[in-house]
Formats: C-alpha cells, structure tokens, sequence
C-alpha cells in the first residue's frame, strides 16, 4: 500500500491485507452436510472465496446457524466513509451543572421512555439512573438535572403527556425491539405526536437511541438526534446542555 492510498484498505485475517473475513448467519435447514454446502454456496454469492465453514450447530429442528471463514476481494475506500461526528463539547458533570445553573436559571428536564412494546430498559437506564455506563454516572447524578424516568412499554400520548405536564427540556426514547423496523415506526410515530401537540419552535428537544439506530436518520425520523451502541452519559448530557443552552432551535 503506497502512501498516495492510504485511504483504501482490504480486511486483514491472518496477514496484513489478506481479505480474510468471518461472519456468522443461520439458514431454515436441518443440521447436516448439505446444510454446510449450503452455507458455503452462500458465502460464494457474498464473494467470500475460497470459503470454509469453521462452525455449524443446530438451531432447533430446522435451522442450523454457520459461522464461515473465507476471502474477499473488496477494497473500502475510508475517504468515502459518511458518518455523524460529535459537534458539541463534551462536558464533565461539574461543567455540564455550571452552564446550566448560568444560563437556564434553573433545572433542565429530561424525560425518558421505551415506547411501544419495547420492555429492554437496559439502554435509557443506562444514560439516566445514577449507576451510569462505561465508568460515567447517568443524568441523575447531574445536580442541575431533573430526570423523570418512565420506564418500559410507555404509549406515545403517555409520553407526550409527561412531557407537557412536567414541561421537559428534552425528551429520550431508547428502542431496542427492532423486529420489523418497529424501532423506527415507533419513533416516527413519536416525533408526529410531539409535532402535533407543541406551537412550532417549542417542542422539547427529541432524542432517540439504540443499537439498531442509524445515525444520519434524524431528518426522516422526525427527532433532534441519534444515539447509536456505546453511547456514553456524559455524551449525551453534553449535547443536552449545548443545544437547550444555544439558540439553536429544536428541528
């Protein structure tokens, strides 16, 4: 690799630059030699080849899941790579609780919420409840934050409702469940329902997170901003506090 393209790189399995890739996936077929030979015809078609199955089990009577082993051609190109940088400062609480105190005057409000079905409240617990995340104390430790945590499986209109009643700041909806895109029909639904019920420029800011998540999915979802897989709490109390402090209003 020159230094003119440094930028484009291959993976790496067991020598640098060798294309050498795993993946993992499970086919609607008995456990079995032909079951094996299905899997590998399938990494062929992914353009895995040469291909070796490297781990076969059976899922049940019908399923058997694969992890395959093989080479790829493909070249990625990082120049190319779109993805959502941190645009705010990241805050310490002590930072975070002085330009809140300073310029809101008083608490920010922060609501959050699994809408919908989803009942896996690992997620917004981990952002909100004082135990935290990755080594970082959630919201509630924050002195000049007010967290109302609702909990799992909480309706849109409950939400909006809690939200109105206890004048937010901002609103957090973790979505775990994403079994036929419910993550993003649920936050949708939610971002319409704030619409609707919010004067134009008012609404709180809107917030979603989850592992499913794409980032760059804030304008079609209808919210301020996304949060993917190892988010940390001090992120998001940062960005809570540079946009309810600027006057960048809500989108």
């Amino acid at each position: 690799m020159t230094q003119e393209n440094r930028h484009l790189i291959r993976p790496y399995g067991d020598t640098t630059g060798d294309g050498m890739v795993q993946v993992s996936f499970t086919l609607p077929i008995k456990h079995s030699k032909v079951a094996d030979g299905a899997a590998l015809q399938l990494a062929n078609k992914m353009g895995m080849e040469p291909a070796m199955v490297v781990h076969s089990k059976p899922m049940g009577d019908d399923f058997t899941f694969f992890v395959v082993y093989g080479q790829v051609n493909h070249l990625v190109d990082t120049d190319k790579v779109q993805v959502v940088e941190r645009d705010f400062p990241l805050l310490t609480p002590k930072e975070a609780n002085a330009v809140i105190k300073e310029t809101l005057r008083r608490p920010m409000v922060v609501v959050g919420a699994c809408i919908g079905t989803d009942a896996h409240t690992v997620g917004i617990d981990a952002i909100l409840n004082i135990k935290g995340f990755a080594g970082e104390k959630g919201l509630e430790y924050y002195k000049e934050i007010e967290v109302v945590n609702l909990g799992a499986q909480v309706s849109v209109p409950s939400l909006v409702e809690a939200a109105v009643t206890r004048r937010a700041d901002a609103v957090l909806v973790s979505q775990v469940v994403t079994q036929r895109d419910a993550h993003l029909l649920n936050t949708r639904e939610m971002s319409a329902a704030f619409r609707e019920a919010y004067p134009a420029g008012e609404r709180p800011l809107l917030v979603a997170g989850g592992p499913r998540f794409d980032e760059s999915m804030t304008t079609e979802l209808g919210v301020d901003r996304i949060f993917g897989r190892g988010t940390t709490p001090a992120e998001v109390a940062s960005y809570l506090v540079h946009r309810t402090t600027s006057k960048e209003p809500a989108a």
